[in-house]
């Protein structure tokens, strides 16, 4: 496989997924957004937006694990997502370890603008511009 160039990141919940660009080039990524998740829907206009704008060579999927190294119970929905992500739009979709990055992204928001900037998107776009970054830095691009 060739190196991927842009790169969507990704931050599952069961209510809304936060998403992130970045781009190996630079190393780089920032937030974007998240994507609502209704009853278990996942709201894949919104996806198809960010895909359609960004036109990502790759997607990278935060792997929620608990800190024992064990799955979180709605791996099989996150899985399905993955799935989806790769079929839908025909682009290799990987992993990074996720654990602590919500908080990291929490911590960060409040540093840079108090209380009143922990909003439920702007944590999930944050902990997906983490996630991403993290892959990035790992230089290996690959599952």
């Amino acid at each position: 496989m060739s190196m991927p160039g842009q790169v969507l990141g990704f931050d599952f919940g069961l209510k809304s997924i936060g998403v992130a660009v970045g781009h190996t080039l630079t190393g780089s990524a920032r937030g974007l957004g998240a994507v609502s998740v209704r009853q278990g829907v996942v709201d894949w206009q919104s996806v198809d937006r960010y895909i359609a704008d960004w036109g990502p060579d790759a997607c990278v999927l935060g792997l929620p694990l608990h800190m024992d190294g064990s799955e979180q119970s709605f791996h099989p929905q996150l899985v399905h997502f993955k799935k989806t992500l790769e079929g839908r739009y025909n682009i290799p979709v990987y992993w990074q370890d996720e654990r602590l990055t919500t908080v990291e992204a929490k911590a960060q928001i409040f540093e840079s603008g108090g209380a009143k900037k922990l909003t439920k998107a702007r944590i999930d776009a944050k902990s997906a511009e983490i996630i991403l970054r993290q892959w990035l830095g790992r230089g290996v691009y690959e599952e």
